[in-house]
Formats: C-alpha cells, structure tokens, sequence
C-alpha cells in the first residue's frame, strides 16, 4: 500500500519547554489529520513530551543557549523521530527501573518505561544524546 500525506521535516527547537510543547502539538495535529487514533495519539503524546522535556531539562540543563535538534518523518503507516540534545548523553541502561521496589518514589526513569510502552522502537545513539522512537499505525 502506498503511503500518503507523507511528512519530513528537520528543526531545531530552543531549549525552551513552551517551544517543545508548542511543537508536540503541532505534531499530534499532523498525526490527526493521518488518520491514527485517539490511542496512538496519546502514545505518542506521553512519548513525545518526555522525550522533548528530557532532553531540554536533562540533556541541555535548561540551558537557553543550547537547542533541540529534530528529525522525523509521518505517514499514514508510521510515525519516527529523533530527537537530540547538546548535553553530555547518559547510559539508559543505568537507570534504575522505576517499578522495583527500592524506585517506587524515585521521580527517575518513569519516562523511559512509558516511551518503551507506548512506542514500537525506543533507541540511543552510543552518546545517549540522541534518541529515536518508532510508532507503527494499526490499520
């Protein structure tokens, strides 16, 4: 089948909140108009705006002279982006799975286990500064 309304776009973003919610946004209605549905739009969402978030509070430290850089493509079958900050990386295996006892009120590393939830591929670059995630449409 081959795919329609096909979207590419490359930006980059001020470390900003405002900015990277303002850009979510403005994705998720790109999403609506190819037809995914309300579940895979909330995935998307929660993904999305921790991905962004973290890599303006983590990666950039809020820093307003450092940006976002993004990438990512949207059709009516599949949803990628990257999404890399200007920070020194993290190891994502290091961090400490939040649903084990000892990290149940730890406020780390509930945002990597939604993104691993919601999205059909969830990968680092070897810095860990870059991250890309996958969403396949269901049909």
């Amino acid at each position: 089948m081959k795919s329609e309304n096909s979207t590419n776009v490359k930006l980059t973003i001020s470390s900003n909140h405002y900015k990277a919610c303002e850009f979510c946004a403005e994705i998720l209605e790109k999403l609506k108009t190819l037809g995914y549905d309300s579940d895979e739009i909330f995935g998307i969402h929660l993904s999305l705006e921790e991905a962004l978030i973290n890599a303006v509070k983590h990666g950039n430290a809020n820093q307003p002279d450092k940006n976002v850089i993004v990438e990512y493509s949207a059709t009516n079958q599949k949803f990628e982006i990257t999404i890399e900050d200007q920070g020194p990386g993290f190891v994502p295996v290091e961090v400490p799975d939040p649903r084990e006892k000892n990290n149940l009120y730890k406020s780390s590393g509930r945002g990597l286990l939604l993104m691993r939830a919601y999205m059909d591929t969830v990968e680092f670059n070897e810095k860990g500064n870059l991250i890309r995630l996958v969403k396949l449409k269901s049909n």
